[in-house]
């Protein structure tokens, strides 16, 4: 069976400072809000004119709230809300609700994990900070994850953080009222600890990544003073981990070493598939409702849809209009509407080659306003000064799609049947969220 697919971007929003996480909610009726946070290094003010200022740059953050609008066809997606903050590094809604709302965690550059609540209708939302705990010691808090990724209703939620100092905490949440606690600590890699993430189907076991090129497994129900097991699998810093929710035992992770490894969780020595994306990457996402579709948001060669039900998780799709590190990435649960009453139309099919010139063609077009800084470490690169009017986005070329036929692909969508997904991506130095849709049609081997 092949694939047919093509991406329009939809919106593309100036987000001001460096944007580096977008959310879409995951609530079944709070599916058209989309959150993004950004991060931005600023010099401190001259205390005598003329003279330079020793203080620390501040680290500022700005939590920006969104609605999307599927029967709008111009500017779908509308600013509700924006708090300023600390520098955010990572944000993850909760997929239950807890006290009666909708709950969004972000992870911050003062060391602190946040939760805000959200309020009011899907038009005019407003979220509210509610509870946040200090990870204690001089640290960014860099990641976190819910024990909720599979959507079922539980008494007891967890979450889980990691830090620049290598430490992972879990942290249990209150049932009765917003509360947050520590439960444990631990020392879990040499330098930053850049990612952790439960496994949803079993949450007393974490997996985390970090600068040490290491993948590490954890057991909550014991002291986490040792690791259940240990990779040297990928060759540098491991900065993106994602359990899939759909099907038991598989693991997603990738690296700066700009390779996304599909993992079969009972047997650890040798991963089930190795996909070189280009870039280092810095998050994935599994599809809401495929769980064979992996999406990687990969800093230097912007964002790829990978099919793991086929041999070798091929890229089945990229979007590659960014015009800077590409960090965060998510799809929505909202199925947008093509243009009501009009089918879907794929441009002539194009040979694998033509594809790849097409897509190195956008990328030289483009080079001469690329900011192109290789593989330092991203709170590094976070900590680049760069003024708000360095950043210059290239339009998108009219009348160019991206189209790539690949064989074996395993979906429940039938044949001829297409299908259409919305997602949200953001990239740094040019501070923009793009909004776009992807749609995709299966063909018979005939076709």
């Amino acid at each position: 069976m092949a694939l047919r697919c093509k991406t329009q971007t939809l919106q593309v929003i100036d987000t001001e400072y460096s944007a580096d996480a977008v959310e879409w909610c995951p609530l079944d009726d709070w599916g058209t809000l989309l959150a993004c946070g950004t991060y931005q290094l600023k010099k401190p003010d001259s205390k005598v004119s003329g003279e330079d200022n020793d203080d620390p740059h501040l680290r500022l953050g700005r939590l920006y709230l969104y609605h999307y609008d599927p029967h709008r066809v111009f500017s779908p997606v509308t600013e509700v809300q924006r708090i300023e903050t600390a520098a955010i590094l990572d944000m993850k809604w909760c997929h239950v609700p807890l006290w009666d709302s909708p709950i969004l965690g972000i992870a911050d550059a003062k060391g602190s994990l946040q939760l805000y609540r959200l309020q009011g209708n899907r038009e005019s939302s407003r979220v509210q900070p509610t509870c946040s705990v200090d990870l204690e010691g001089d640290c960014l808090a860099l990641s976190l994850d819910w024990s909720t990724g599979r959507r079922e209703s539980t008494s007891l939620v967890k979450m889980v953080c990691s830090d620049s100092q290598g430490r992972l905490s879990l942290l249990q949440v209150e049932e009765s009222a917003p509360s947050l606690d520590v439960v444990c600590q631990w020392k879990a890699h040499g330098f930053e600890a850049w990612i952790a993430a439960f496994n949803y189907w079993n949450c007393d076991l974490i997996y985390s990544g970090g600068d040490d090129c290491l993948l590490k497994g954890w057991d909550t129900r014991a002291t986490p003073d040792s690791p259940v097991f240990t990779s040297k699998r990928h060759s540098m810093g491991v900065c993106s981990i994602q359990s899939n929710p759909h099907r038991e035992h598989v693991l997603a992770t990738g690296s700066y070493d700009e390779h996304v490894l599909v993992w079969d969780l009972r047997q650890m020595k040798q991963p089930m598939s190795d996909t070189h994306v280009q870039g280092g990457v810095w998050r994935l996402k599994w599809h809401p409702t495929d769980g064979a579709l992996l999406l990687a948001a990969c800093m230097h060669s912007g964002f790829h849809i990978l099919d793991s039900a086929s041999d070798g998780c091929p890229i089945v799709s990229s979007y590659v209009l960014h015009n800077s590190l590409a960090y965060g990435a998510d799809w929505s649960r909202v199925c947008p509407p093509v243009n009501p009453g009009t089918p879907v139309e794929f441009p002539a099919e194009r040979t694998e080659d033509s594809v790849t010139a097409h897509s190195d063609a956008m990328k030289l077009e483009q080079s001469g306003q690329n900011l192109k800084i290789f593989y330092e470490s991203p709170t590094c690169s976070f900590d680049v000064i760069v003024e708000d009017d360095a950043g210059v986005y290239v339009p998108e070329p009219s009348g160019k799609v991206e189209e790539r036929p690949i064989t074996g692909v395993s979906s429940n969508v039938k044949c001829g049947q297409a299908q259409t997904n919305l997602l949200a991506t953001c990239s740094f130095y040019d501070h923009v969220l793009h909004v776009w849709r992807w749609q995709s049609q299966r063909l018979s081997p005939a076709e």
